[in-house]
């Protein structure tokens, strides 16, 4: 592939490759680690650099079926970084566990910026292993990891917790999307570290997320706080500010924000209110001390005959379903309601499950019945993007095409 695109990008001066013998005009990666490049050009690498120039083209996961390369900047990349080591007080002597793509804003960050900026040790795992990763935490002495809820719950519910050694563990950032609030309790009891919720997207990083001391209600009920530099915002459908502990479109702005999105100049004018505000596409609440509830993605909503469905707050709900492993709520279409709610379901192994069962537990949680799902699929596996989240919009497909109709957009 490199070889292919080089006759078109006259600035590429050199590929080294990490893995394999190099091929014609490339170098070996012991080359680019072995070299003081600095003393061999008479002058540091990065001299001449803008750190308000592009430096980071990364594309967002495609949950929405439609990546957008999302354009970053050093000072951009720096300032979504700094605040973190603030809030949880990052030293020199983390050992970070990094097991998310490193194609992804996670892994960039957090797997990589983050231990540069404090000279500490890195762990990566390249492909993910809840057993493996706990073997990993006890050997090398991890203090800290993140990723996604599916990496949170493996690990939480992994055999290998009860034989490893995991007391080198202090903190496990769980982002990227919404977090069954049974999860975080039964992580913090029994990983016994910290567990902060966060949320954040490819275009501004992490964004808020829980301290060390925070009380346990924002842990178990939030997704943080906002990190130093950004603020959020929560509007009704004219956008204007709603009230505290009232459901919205959530908006963002700071100093973390990207540039834009790549060779997309309309794309990234229409992200924006006029007044500067960056319009995620999620829905959440903002309770009165500033602390975010994601309740889903403003394309998740299930419109159901006029009244939206509250997709994360059902999920919550069946997560904690006895024969329940995982579950995600989409949008199926109906002639007449327009939109009706079908559960997608991974069962516990061993375990059945039918809609009955869930209508039954549903009503036990005194749950409005126009909430409730009205479809039940049993499934293996999600389709997941390669950072771990579930991509909703081939599941409304799937369903879609099962009824025969065309899907919910």
């Amino acid at each position: 592939m490199a070889a292919g695109f080089r006759p078109d990008t006259p600035r590429l001066e050199q590929v080294f490759v990490a893995r394999g013998a190099p091929g014609p005009g490339m170098r070996a990666f012991a080359e680019l680690t072995g070299t003081a490049w600095e003393a061999k050009a008479g002058r540091h690498p990065l001299t001449g650099i803008d750190p308000n120039e592009v430096a980071e083209v990364i594309f967002t996961s495609g949950t929405t079926g439609e990546p957008k390369g999302v354009m970053h900047t050093s000072n951009t990349a720096l300032s979504i970084v700094y605040p973190l080591i603030e809030r949880l007080a990052f030293t020199e002597r983390e050992v970070i566990l990094m097991s998310s793509t490193f194609g992804h804003q996670t892994a960039y960050l957090y797997g990589l910026c983050l231990l540069l900026l404090l000279g500490a040790k890195g762990v990566w795992l390249d492909i993910w292993n809840a057993e493996e990763a706990a073997r990993l935490i006890e050997a090398e002495g991890v203090t800290f990891t993140m990723g996604a809820t599916p990496f949170l719950q493996d690990l939480t519910y992994s055999p290998a917790v009860e034989r490893r050694d995991m007391s080198s563990l202090r903190v496990f950032i769980s982002a990227g999307a919404p977090i069954p609030r049974r999860l975080v309790e039964d992580a913090r009891r029994r990983l016994d570290c910290v567990i902060s919720a966060g949320w954040g997207m490819t275009e501004n990083g992490l964004v808020t997320c829980n301290g060390l001391s925070d009380p346990e209600e924002k842990v178990f009920a939030t997704d943080g706080g906002p990190l130093p530099g950004m603020e959020l915002q929560v509007v009704d459908d004219a956008g204007k500010a709603v009230a505290p502990n009232t459901e919205g479109e959530l908006l963002v702005r700071g100093h973390a924000q990207f540039v834009g999105y790549l060779k997309r100049p309309e794309l990234t004018a229409a992200s924006y209110t006029p007044d500067g505000w960056f319009m995620t596409g999620d829905r959440a609440i903002l309770d009165p001390d500033g602390y975010v509830s994601i309740s889903g993605r403003t394309k998740d909503i299930i419109i159901r005959g006029g009244e939206n469905i509250p997709v994360v707050e059902i999920e919550n709900l069946l997560f904690a379903h006895p024969k329940i492993a995982n579950v995600a709520i989409v949008a199926m279409p109906d002639p007449r309601l327009q939109e009706r709610a079908c559960a997608f379901v991974i069962p516990k192994p061993g375990e059945t499950l039918t809609l009955a069962e869930v209508v039954a537990f549903l009503e036990t949680k005194e749950v409005a019945r126009q909430k409730f799902p009205e479809r039940l699929e049993i499934i293996g596996e999600f389709p997941m993007t390669a950072s771990g989240k579930v991509q909703k919009f081939r599941l409304r497909e799937l369903v879609a095409a099962t009824l025969g109709l065309p899907p919910v957009r």
